[in-house]
């Protein structure tokens, strides 16, 4: 089992760092703006690792833990991730910022829980989630293209540190390597969450929700502790807000591609996607108001995460329905 995790997370995590700096490094290259590489690649690149461990999951007959990926790295994003960070740095955001964001955000999961709990995504859904995804993105490059506002700032910082000398096809090789990483890495952590979920007699799901999701979140962890130390909350909820899209309408689009009904088991519904639905309630409330997510609630938002993921290895989540 261990033959197989412990590789799988440390090629996903190099994999999908390699992939997100390369991409940073050639979008500055061709001359693309801070704004959409912020967007794109710094918010959507992190969720690599989710796409590629979903699609193999499905293709490999194992559709629950593309599920429970999906909505164990949108938990762990929310409760994990920002808790972390806290830790480190309160985060506070301007609310005009982040307002767009966080709206779709909220949308997106209320729309990804509303087609969840009535019978699953099929293959029609799953063309309609990657147009919402599309014309969430178009919407928002245009309306950052309009504003001068701070809106494209907090990206522009990071993008500004990732410009370097290297020819394109050096970058080009950077990302190529990146990717290669990530999709090996994916398959060595689906082959070791399967033993793993035999093993202990568990759900594939289970091992999606947790082990996978905590795994699959490491390149957001790392971007995300490493802005709040550096005191720049705008990137650190900004990411956490794009890769929760990308996470939903994006990774959960082409996994419903791939297989002709991905579908919830009553745990899910009934435990899951409430536990989901809360907390993205809860920092919708922070970033709205503009609250700063001081030590306290981050500790707080890190307990509810290890509660979460205790019940579900204690049988409080099966007992729920």
């Amino acid at each position: 089992m261990e033959l197989f995790l412990i590789p799988g997370f440390v090629l996903l995590l190099l994999g999908g760092e390699a992939s997100v700096r390369g991409s940073v490094a050639l979008a500055q290259r061709l001359g693309v703006s801070p704004f959409i590489v912020g967007l794109t690649i710094v918010g959507f690149g992190t969720s690599l690792p989710e796409m590629f461990v979903s699609v193999d999951a499905v293709l490999s007959g194992h559709p629950g833990l593309a599920v429970g990926n999906v909505i164990g790295s949108n938990i762990a994003n929310l409760l994990l991730i920002l808790g972390a960070a806290s830790l480190l740095a309160p985060i506070a955001v301007n609310p005009s910022t982040v307002r767009l964001d966080t709206f779709a955000m909220a949308l997106a999961t209320l729309i990804f829980i509303g087609f969840g709990i009535t019978g699953g995504f099929t293959v029609s859904l799953g063309i309609l989630l990657l147009v919402f995804l599309t014309t969430y993105i178009g919407f928002t490059i245009w309306h950052g293209e309009k504003s001068d506002g701070p809106a494209g700032l907090p990206h522009e910082e990071t993008v500004d540190r990732d410009r370097n000398s290297s020819r394109i096809i050096s970058i080009v090789t950077i990302i190529a390597f990146g990717l290669c990483a990530v999709a090996v890495g994916a398959e060595f952590l689906v082959l070791g969450a399967t033993e793993l979920a035999m093993g202990l007699g568990v759900p594939d799901e289970v091992i999606g929700l947790t082990v996978i999701a905590i795994g699959t979140s490491l390149p957001e962890l790392a971007t995300a502790t490493v802005a709040a130390y550096r005191g720049q909350s705008e990137i650190c909820v900004g990411n956490v807000l794009g890769s929760n899209i990308f996470n939903l309408f994006g990774i959960t689009g082409v996994a419903s591609l791939l297989t002709p009904t991905l579908g919830f088991s009553d745990r899910i519904i009934n435990f899951d996607l409430l536990v989901l639905l809360a907390a993205t309630m809860i920092l919708v409330f922070f970033f709205i108001t503009g609250r700063r997510i001081f030590r306290l609630p981050g500790f707080v938002f890190l307990c509810m995460y290890c509660a979460y993921v205790f019940a579900h290895y204690t049988g409080v989540a099966s007992a729920v329905y």
